[in-house]
């Protein structure tokens, strides 16, 4: 997000690519005591490219130009430079011509990174309690009938994966408004009495329609039975 506001990118947005490199480079900048024959680095980079190890100079000669204490943050600023730069350049150039085509102007330019982020992904807390306060019931359907109380109470102990999957099976998308999940409007309706059918939903309306399921975990068995063949030639 800070490369698409044409933004600088550091150590810190390199750790959150990759956390356990990011880590050793950290570590780099505040070793005290002999850089050079410790680490055993020279200015290059290894990297695999569709099976093969690739080398490459971070600078010009940089296979002779050992790291030490002097040139370490040098070192770092280069590293950092070649994978979320140079490494994927031609990749992104494309996207980020395409995104400001699409997306640009000076409205853009009123975004942090992390407000871009947001703007784009959705918010990233699955808060159901939310979900479940902002809920509407139809066809009989109550915040007390017993089939949805089980359906709250299994969407409640789902992981984080299982709970995306559910949002993608209800409204078309894992993604989380802005606002989080209280500011959308879900509805979830009796359809039928109890019997061995999958719940169904209109994406569009965001809109769930639940057989009036008899116990807990025949609830559980034919919702995750739907959530997990949602796509495709799957059950929905």
């Amino acid at each position: 997000y800070k490369k698409l506001l044409g933004m600088g990118v550091k150590l810190e947005d390199f750790k959150a690519y990759s956390p356990r490199a990011g880590k050793s480079l950290e570590e780099l900048l505040h070793f005290q005591g002999d850089v050079e024959n410790t680490f055993c680095q020279t200015f290059q980079v290894s990297l695999e490219v569709f099976g093969e190890i690739k080398t490459v100079d971070l600078k010009e000669g940089g296979a002779s130009i050992p790291v030490t204490e002097q040139n370490r943050e040098e070192y770092v600023r280069l590293y950092v430079d070649y994978f979320l730069n140079k490494s994927v350049d031609a990749l992104f150039q494309p996207f980020n011509k395409g995104f400001h085509l699409v997306c640009g102007g000076t409205m853009l330019n009123m975004f942090r990174p992390e407000e871009m982020e947001l703007l784009l992904c959705g918010s990233p807390q699955l808060d159901f309690d939310a979900l479940e306060r902002s809920c509407q019931y139809e066809d009989g359907f109550t915040a007390n009938s017993p089939t949805v109380r089980f359906l709250w109470s299994v969407l409640r102990e789902l992981n984080e994966e299982k709970k995306k999957k559910f949002l993608m099976f209800t409204t078309g998308t894992d993604r989380v408004p802005i606002r989080g999940l209280s500011a959308l409007r879900l509805v979830i309706s009796r359809n039928g009495e109890d019997s061995d059918r999958l719940p169904t939903a209109h994406t569009c309306f965001n809109h769930l329609l639940v057989p009036e399921y008899a116990t807990r975990e025949k609830l559980k068995d034919r919702l995750l039975l739907a959530i997990e063949h949602s796509e495709g030639f799957g059950a929905m």
